[in-house]
């Protein structure tokens, strides 16, 4: 990259780290402002001297100045570390975003989606008030004056606890989800499909049990011969001269009558 972090230190050790690629804010209908250069570099102005480091807390306080027709504007991170029982380990959130300038609170955003564990940096993509890029900045109210600001933050990375003395920032907690909605319909076509070829599987493995089945209780079929017969039985005249023959090769008796 071609600037370095924010580097906000207290008694000689770095506390709060913060970087992005991009600073865009933009009040109603004016122009456009890019903070970027204004905030990283070496011509970079911005004041951190109200900063605020701790344990539990941290602030990280942008102080620009006048910027085109937006007199006094500072920008503020309000950040809180807290301990959660349930995964065993300390996570930080930020809180909410503030935007002052003439001297006064102007716009509040939440933004408390935002969060990592607290040995970790945080870094997303995009951090902003705009739909397109999920708006991860919420207004704090409907009749807050933050919805005629658009602010975005374009790769954005903030480590606001125990941050090493190197002044480095620490492994990064992406903002990225595992469940896309793209992944999230992957995993429910593939479990779709496991399912269907599981009971494929059953049903195919059910079937050769049956055949195994019948084949084991099968016997040959056997027709005994009959015993030899005297001719006289094999043709016994009737009363009234019909002849009838029994046909005694098989187990089931036919008689004819001619």
């Amino acid at each position: 990259s071609q600037y370095t972090p924010i580097n906000v230190t207290e008694n000689g050790r770095p506390c709060i780290l913060f970087w992005a690629k991009r600073i865009t804010i933009k009040f109603k209908n004016y122009t456009q402002l890019d903070l970027t250069d204004k905030t990283f570099g070496a011509h970079s102005k911005v004041d951190v001297k109200d900063s605020v480091c701790s344990d539990e807390n941290a602030i990280l306080s942008l102080k620009f100045g006048d910027i085109d027709i937006v007199k006094g504007l500072v920008i503020r991170f309000i950040m809180v570390n807290t301990h959660y029982k349930q995964s065993g380990q300390n996570w930080f959130s930020l809180n909410s975003v503030q935007i002052q300038y003439n001297g006064s609170l102007q716009a509040m955003f939440n933004a408390t989606d935002i969060y990592a564990p607290a040995a970790y940096s945080y870094h997303c993509q995009y951090v902003s008030s705009l739909q397109k890029h999920n708006a991860l900045l919420v207004p704090i109210s409907k009749d807050d004056i933050a919805r005629l600001w658009q602010i975005t933050f374009t790769d954005f990375q903030i480590q606001g606890f125990n941050v090493e003395a190197a002044g480095k920032f620490a492994y990064t907690s992406d903002c990225t989800s595992f469940f896309t909605p793209a992944i999230l319909m992957g995993l429910v076509m593939s479990l779709v499909l496991l399912l269907v070829l599981a009971y494929a599987l059953h049903m195919l493995i059910h079937l050769k049990s049956i055949d195994r089945h019948y084949e084991c209780k099968a016997s040959t079929v056997h027709f005994p011969k009959s015993k030899e017969i005297d001719a006289e039985d094999e043709k016994e005249p009737l009363r009234n001269n019909t002849e009838c023959y029994e046909l005694k090769d098989q187990p089931i008796l036919l008689k004819l009558y001619i």
